[in-house]
């Protein structure tokens, strides 16, 4: 639609620019007329491409082929001479409008390979769910005449988990896509914090005390105990916003309480008011289906809801919808004594705009509707409303708002009301995190995205979100099985620097990365770490050296003796992170505490050939490496260590220690025996980290004493 009217606009350009001559330099009055008409019209209809379409592309074709038109109908029409410079500046303008108009729908973006920003990216389209998306957002902005405009939706009423991080960052990549387009598209975050609080949640900070404060607006509840918020919903609020910074996340936000208390939905309140029967008739053909009847099809219905596998009794499902004993109004005040919303209306005057409400308290009370501003819209109004007020042309929601007669479906006969069209919105699906239920962040004690950033840097986390469809569910793991989420995301960098990923991995990891600054308009790189040493490693030694950067710095540098290592700065912020994660997530039973005494009952027990391994790993075979085992402190790396344990067993057997032996089993259980017995000399266990790296952090001089015998 927006290419169509560009290319009227242009056409317009061309009638005006034939008009402006019989103007006799604007002193005939018709003509003059017309020549203003035509240029209004044109100039009109390029604001109005302008909605969807980058404004240097559009500017540039509107040019284009108003320079082409005019060029033309001066060769046909008047007679203008036909020159070679003329025939070329015509061939010049149709190849530029041709590749300037095509640009834009072949461009899908920029997938950043491993050079900075500041140098020059490596571009090439980008092909996923994402950019599909981002089509179908496109095409529907155009068929109803309007910019795109993404949005989310956040209740902050207790921590906004890792599910609800996917309410912002579907809307956000596809924003992002857009912007890489060049088109101009705001992301909106709805902040519903003048919902009611519903419950106590089980966080800290928080006692039973806050029940009396239920059915109070989010921002009237205290803040949780040892919080320096305002309010409830400013606690939790905060939170997410640090996480949505760091991840790159570029939104307006915006807050209901604000928008309600300040009149600015007075009207779209009234309107709701006005129409509270018309309202009323389309809640009560879904209302049929917690009756187990079949809905009747609507004139309005021009799109099929499909069911999804969201649980029929949501909390979305069971949000009051405005009916009660004295009618159906589809506004909820908050009592001005008790200040809940435990409030039933029992008229209204649609003339005076008088309502008057009694609440659980005994409170009964008249007001101006039209004056009063300390209420809001029931849900099922209230989402539709703001599509309406906003604009908005894409909201994702979850499975629970799209099952039958949720908000969602509903959304899709209240809108119409105010003049809109419910947005374009792919539902999602649950996120969950390894080994727990599904989440619910009344329930408290769950995961953030300020928790998992704690964890996982930022392009990780924004790869997890980015790599699925959105009705694709998916776990977040921040237990033991952590490190393996960091091995798939090396394994992605390493197959992106190659020339073997396919579109889905490279655009993947091109949205991880990156994102549109919208300030510069220049893609911006998100911080990782410049020499990611593998997650387990680090975990590892930061396990075995209680975090000491000293030890730590000397363990790690011996890794890889071939790559200087001078300081901890380059493993940064994989380091940190995985330090936090040890300190806070790692598996009480994977954590290592080397022997501070030698285990002299089980030296004392060794049979002889375990007593014969521990020599040769102390002190050779008397054969130099690599066929033989030199002293432990010999080579003392990484390498020079691996060879030495995983040749004792060989030597043993006569075979040499860089002897590669395949399908050997008598070979394997031998290894094993050695490595459970090492282990238990030195942390009392039959497992442990990677035996090299945990002999590399304890140390030569404090192996032999733990592993020596007499």
């Amino acid at each position: 639609m927006s290419w169509l009217i560009l290319g009227l606009a242009g056409l317009v350009e061309i009638a005006w620019s034939q008009t402006i001559k019989p103007t006799a330099n604007f002193t005939r009055l018709w003509p003059t007329v017309l020549c203003i008409v035509l240029g209004v019209l044109a100039v009109y209809l390029l604001a109005r491409a302008m909605r969807t379409l980058p404004v240097g592309t559009a500017y540039a074709v509107f040019t284009g082929i108003g320079a082409l038109g005019a060029i033309t109908l001066g060769i046909v029409v008047h007679r203008d001479p036909v020159t070679a410079g003329r025939m070329l500046a015509l061939s010049m303008i149709l190849g530029g409008v041709v590749r300037r108009g095509s640009r834009i729908r072949s461009d899908r973006g920029r997938a950043v390979g491993s050079p900075p920003v500041n140098a020059a990216p490596v571009t090439a389209p980008l092909d996923d769910w994402v950019s599909r998306l981002a089509d179908e957002a496109v095409a529907f902005a155009e068929r109803n005449g309007t910019p795109v405009k993404v949005a989310s939706g956040i209740s902050p009423s207790g921590p906004i988990h890792l599910g609800n991080l996917r309410e912002v960052m579907v809307p956000h990549l596809v924003a992002d896509e857009l912007r890489r387009r060049g088109l101009q598209v705001e992301h909106i975050i709805s902040w519903d914090d003048f919902d009611r609080f519903r419950k106590v949640p089980n966080v800290p900070g928080v006692d039973s005390s806050w029940e009396q404060h239920i059915g109070k607006p989010l921002t009237r509840v205290p803040a949780p105990h040892g919080s320096d918020a305002e309010n409830w919903a400013e606690h939790f609020r905060r939170e997410l916003q640090g996480a949505l910074e760091d991840l790159g996340v570029e939104y307006r936000g915006i807050s209901q309480t604000q928008m309600y208390t300040s009149g600015a939905y007075v009207d779209q309140v009234l309107h709701a008011m006005a129409q509270r029967g018309r309202i009323d008739s389309i809640l009560e053909r879904y209302r049929t289906l917690d009756r187990g009847e079949t809905p009747a099809a609507d004139g309005n219905a021009s799109e099929t809801d499909t069911e999804s596998d969201a649980d029929a009794a949501s909390g979305a499902a069971e949000e009051a919808d405005g009916s009660g004993d004295s009618g159906y109004y589809p506004y909820k005040p908050y009592c001005s004594v008790c200040g809940t919303d435990f409030t039933t209306v029992t008229a209204y005057d649609d003339d005076s705009t008088e309502l008057t409400y009694v609440c659980r308290c005994g409170h009964t009370e008249t007001v101006i509707l039209r004056d009063h501003t300390d209420g809001k819209l029931v849900w099922k109004v209230d989402w539709p409303m703001r599509w309406a007020f906003e604009k908005i042309t894409f909201e994702p929601s979850g499975v629970d708002h799209q099952s039958p007669g949720s908000s969602f479906a509903v959304g899709k006969d209240v809108a119409p009301i105010f003049g809109w069209k419910r947005p374009l919105g792919p539902m999602y699906a649950f996120v969950g995190i390894r080994g727990m239920a599904k989440m619910s962040s009344s329930k408290g004690g769950v995961p953030t995205a300020a928790v998992a950033l704690r964890y996982l840097e930022p392009p990780l986390l924004r790869w997890l979100y980015g790599r699925k469809k959105p009705n694709q569910s998916f776990d977040v793991a921040l237990d033991g099985d952590l490190p393996r989420t960091y091995d798939e995301w090396d394994a992605l960098v390493r197959k992106t620097a190659g020339d073997k990923a396919q579109p889905g991995d490279i655009a993947a990891h091109a949205r991880a990365v990156s994102v549109l600054d919208t300030r510069s308009q220049q893609l911006r790189e998100l911080p990782l770490t410049p020499r990611p040493v593998p997650y387990k490693t680090l975990a590892s030694v930061v396990d075995i050296t209680t975090g000491d950067d000293e030890q730590t710095l000397r363990i790690l540098a011996a890794l890889e003796p071939d790559q200087p290592l001078d300081e901890l700065a380059p493993l940064r912020p994989r380091l940190d992170r995985a330090t936090a994660w040890v300190a806070e997530q790692m598996p009480a039973e994977e954590r290592t505490v080397v022997r501070s005494e030698p285990d002299a009952e089980l030296l004392a027990s060794l049979t002889d050939e375990q007593r014969e391994g521990l020599r040769l790993l102390l002190e050779g075979s008397g054969t130099p490496a690599p066929a033989g085992l030199g002293r432990l402190e010999d080579d003392w790396t990484l390498a020079g260590i691996t060879h030495q344990v995983y040749g004792v067993a060989k030597v043993q057997r006569g075979l040499g220690a860089d002897q590669i032996v395949k399908g050997d089993k008598e070979l394997a259980a031998a290894q094993r025996a050695f490595f459970v017995l090492l282990y238990r000399l030195l942390v009392s266990s039959d497992t442990g980290p990677r035996l090299p790296t945990l002999l590399l952090a304890i140390g030569v001089e404090r192996v032999r004493a733990l592993v020596s015998f007499q």
